[in-house]
């Protein structure tokens, strides 16, 4: 489905408005998090993905070695 939008001036920048219909055949909600990119002349938009714990640390080859905090005495109502 193909949809014509004006780009729009928005403070110092520009915008673009997706239209509803398309929103909800991409099946994104009002705050979604998405990836911008330019690819042979065209804007490429995607759902961000957020790494999981194991794809950030994938190529990390140190040692990891557990260490307690100390986080002082309760100063207020802090509960521990």
């Amino acid at each position: 489905m193909a949809v014509t939008v004006k780009i729009q001036k928005w403070g110092n920048s520009q915008g673009i408005r997706i239209p509803k219909n398309i929103i909800d055949i991409l099946d994104w909600d009002d705050n979604e998090v998405v990836e911008m990119s330019a690819q042979g002349g065209n804007l490429i938009i995607k759902p961000h993905k957020r790494k999981t714990i194991e794809e950030l640390f994938a190529n990390y080859n140190g040692t990891y070695e557990k260490e307690t905090v100390d986080w002082g005495d309760p100063v207020g109502k802090e509960i521990w």
